[in-house]
């Protein structure tokens, strides 16, 4: 029998013939066709010209531009001003898009170009107002400086001026030109930079402040602490350390008292992509840098070598552009930051430098007392704000305007802080001064001199080594680092009084610093810096010691190293911490009743582990999932659980504070105290003993939905992957592929020397030889390309990858015998 529906007595549909759906399908294909045609044309038409010649205003003489198989400049002139105009003119080149995108994200301008949905980041931007900083230091900048930036400004404008019928492909697609390049767009971008480093403190201390306010002071200072038996600061006498003990129960003094440091503060809060696994919560990801220095007594060549990886947040294009500047007797090499003159990291005819972050706290926050007039309390009585309008101009929609409030410590920032409704305002060394002391570093000969140098650097605040042909090697810490009348910036304070006020800054030659050691070794990875008994505080929060007490060991084991050896270290992906855990896991699971069997098996691989987090380890895996869900017990119920995702319809945001909030780059030894001294504080409730608590975090580890059935299938690759696309044409699906290297397994993690996360990791390697420069090696992660259609835009990427590196030609004969193409700059009209 027929059974009715609604639709059966409706007429059938009249059927499309065949030959129409082919021609459909073929007209579609043809749009595709000539779409992906027109963008080819685009993005080739954009390609830089590397070979003949090109006449260009404002050149006095003739500029030679030699590039070598990965596109990297050697840029030859006959004056100071030459080379920086073609610095910025042959940057441009390659990566005009890239800088224009920075120089807007830096200002607050994103907006303007991708709508309202950048209104919130242009806010912060403006509200801190790095163009104000950049501004102000182009008004301090010497005669000498100025004339430096103002060539390298006018050089980007006259590849802009020349290239408006030829820009990248970014540009077609987000319908704008870029506007003129300035001396303050340059200084706006190491305010960028300073941003990156030495900012966002003011989030941990208001974390800390909610924690102490739940947990007291004792279990608080457990949380953040700060040093650790295994700082190595680069100023203090050599010591030799005994290996660590094998884990094991005890419980002869559970109180005993835990290292916290009397220095102990929060640092900042640290970029996480988003999106990301558990281990993105992790708070030891975060990006960090290695360096170090050898003298000749511990390499194959008898000359010191000095190596640098400075661990950055991706991008595409990656962030540094390599060159090599000649004029006279400036003749320096490295990687350089589209957008600014100078070489930031690298080598001339005598020395070699390179950098890690400090960490160090020069942000204060301030609790302000306003009044209905809008005036604020001072210890001289009310005092009326001072404003400043910022008018953010949104694609398609009316502008936004935001009126900072600025009082004598700095802006309100309360916008800012989601939640927040005291009147906070924040000081930070920035709004003081950002000066760029590069020109000199580049020019310096000797020890004496690289100091002058770095004694006119106010941020960030860096750790600096040196060495030099003569072969010396040498440390300085640099920066404005804030004296304050009392405290050490760990929480807010009020703002009425002059109580927490900043009296000065530590003097240059007050800070860290070692010449020539009788070790003959140096290196830094953001870790404690500061000698047994150091006068003064440069941070309230180092990062933990374990890269850097890796890289000693390494460098003190009584080998000869070459250039190889040091790529070998930079890319050591052993965590000494990881197998600390792995080894107290299994010992919990040795001692407790009925395991599961997956816990067994856990416990079975993490056994065997040698503490190396390759791509296919599985015991890694196993043992950061338990580590996390350690924390959790640990911290949950003390803390709180986060909150729940709201319906989308929800505006209301939900209390964000919780166990999770806990970010403190030395969390590691604090989990390591905890596991070593095994406090009865510590223990939750309902656990009877460290192994039962030890025990439960595996288990649930093993069991989480996303966890395999067969745990030797977990591999280390697939739970901490690297991601890195393009933010723009990584969107289409015509190119996306080949604009960038997209996601990859990884070895390494947050504590190893190869530092790494799914958004961050090393941003080049570098490796100075003082007995040969032309032995010296350098890569960055992808290329030097700005164009997906450069051979250059992905050629590094493999090797980045696999850990291989470059030779960086120096010499005269290194360079002709490098050479690919050759392009001349003449003066002339330029068009």
């Amino acid at each position: 029998m027929a059974i009715w529906t609604p639709t059966a007595d409706l007429p059938a549909p009249p059927r499309t013939r065949p030959h129409v759906l082919i021609w459909i399908a073929g007209a579609l294909l043809l749009i595709l066709l000539g779409a992906a045609a027109y963008g080819y044309y685009i993005a080739h038409s954009a390609l830089p010209q590397l070979d003949g010649k090109i006449s260009l205003p404002d050149l006095s003489a003739p500029v030679t531009v030699t590039r070598d198989a990965h596109g990297v400049p050697t840029i030859e002139a006959k004056t100071l001003e030459d080379l920086f105009y073609a610095q910025g003119y042959v940057t441009a080149q390659d990566r005009l898009w890239q800088m224009d995108v920075m120089r807007r994200y830096a200002a607050g301008e994103m907006s303007e170009i991708l709508g309202p949905s950048l209104i919130e980041h242009d806010r912060e931007q403006r509200i801190l107002g790095l163009r104000e900083i950049a501004r102000k230091s182009a008004g301090t900048l010497s005669a000498r400086d100025r004339s430096y930036f103002e060539a390298y400004a006018r050089g980007v404008t006259a590849f802009l001026s020349t290239h408006q019928d030829r820009l990248p492909i970014e540009f077609r697609l987000l319908g704008y030109k870029p506007k003129t390049w300035t001396v303050e767009d340059c200084l706006l971008l190491g305010a960028r930079l300073v941003q990156d480093l030495n900012h966002g403190t003011y989030k941990s201390a208001l974390v800390r402040e909610k924690v102490l306010a739940k947990l007291g002071p004792e279990l608080t200072a457990d949380l953040y602490v700060n040093t650790s038996w295994r700082d190595r600061p680069p100023s203090a006498k050599n010591r030799q350390f005994e290996e660590e003990t094998h884990p094991g129960s005890n419980n002869q003094d559970d109180d005993e008292e835990m290292d916290s440091g009397a220095d102990s503060n929060v640092a900042g809060a640290r970029p996480s992509a988003a999106g990301a696994s558990r281990l993105a919560a992790r708070p030891e990801l975060v990006p960090g840098s290695n360096n170090w220095v050898v003298s000749g007594a511990h390499t194959v060549t008898g000359k010191p070598m000095l190596s640098n990886d400075m661990h950055l947040n991706h991008q595409m294009p990656n962030l540094w552009y390599e060159a090599h500047l000649r004029a006279g007797d400036y003749d320096v090499v490295g990687v350089t930051l589209p957008g600014l003159p100078f070489v930031i990291v690298g080598h001339n005819r005598r020395i070699a430098w390179g950098f890690t972050n400090v960490g160090p706290t020069v942000e204060d926050i301030y609790i302000e007392a306003f009044n209905e007039q809008g005036a604020y309390q001072t210890p001289r009585g009310w005092q009326t704000a001072d404003h400043r309008a910022e008018v953010i101009h949104v694609k398609n929609q009316a502008d936004v305007t935001v009126d900072v409030v600025l009082t004598r410590h700095g802006p309100i920032i309360t916008d800012l802080i989601p939640g927040e409704t005291r009147k906070i305002a924040l000081r930070w060394t920035a709004f003081d001064s950002v000066h760029d002391p590069f020109f000199d570093i580049d020019s310096a000969q000797n020890w004496d001199e690289f100091k002058q140098a770095l004694a006119t650097w106010d941020t960030p605040s860096q750790n600096t080594v040196y060495a030099d042909v003569d072969g010396h090697i040498g440390y300085h810490a640099t920066g404005h680092i804030p004296l304050r009348a009392s405290g050490d910036g760990s929480l807010p304070v009020s703002g009425a009084d002059d109580q927490h006020e900043w009296t000065g800054y530590i003097p240059f030659e007050k800070l860290p610093s070692v010449f020539d050691p009788p070790s003959g070794i140096i290196a830094t990875a953001n870790s404690r810096i500061t000698p047994d008994k150091y006068p003064y505080s440069i941070s309230t929060e180092w990062d933990p010691p374990w890269r850097t007490d890796r890289i000693y060991r390494v460098l003190e084991s009584g080998r000869k190293f070459s250039a190889a050896d040091m790529l070998s270290l930079q890319t050591d992906v052993y965590s000494a911490f990881d197998r600390f855990c792995a080894e107290r896991f299994v010992y919990a699971l040795d001692h407790v009743k009925n395991p599961s069997k997956r816990a067994q098996q856990a416990r079975d691989l993490m056994r065997d582990w040698d503490g190396h987090l390759t791509t296919n380890s599985a015991a890694a895996t196993i043992e950061n999932r338990s580590q996390y869900e350690l924390r959790r017990l640990l911290l949950e119920r003390r803390l709180g659980a986060p909150p729940r995702a709201l319906p989308k319809e929800t505006n209301t945001p939900p209390e964000s504070f919780s166990w999770k909030s806990y970010r403190w780059f030395s969390s590691s030894l604090w989990l390591e105290n905890v596991l070593m001294k095994q406090p009865r504080r510590w223990l939750p409730d309902g656990y009877a003993d460290y192994e039962s608590l030890l025990a439960a975090a595996v288990e649930v580890a093993v069991n989480t939905a996303d966890s395999p059935q067969d745990l030797t299938q977990w591999r280390w690759g697939m739970f901490s992957p690297i991601e890195i696309e393009h933010p723009v044409l990584g969107r289409l699906p015509l190119i996306a592929h080949w604009t960038g290297p997209g996601l990859h397994e990884q070895s390494g993690g947050a504590l190893t020397v190869k530092q790494v996360g799914r958004a961050f990791g090393p941003s080049e390697r570098y490796t100075a030889d003082l007995s040969d420069f032309d032995q010296s090696t350098l890569n960055t992660v992808t290329g030097q390309g700005g164009n997906f259609l450069s051979p250059y835009y992905m050629d590094q990427w493999k090797a980045w990858y696999e850990g291989t590196t470059f030779s960086l030609p120096f010499s005269k004969e290194a360079v002709e015998k490098a050479r690919e193409h050759e392009l001349v700059l003449e003066p002339g009209s330029g068009l």
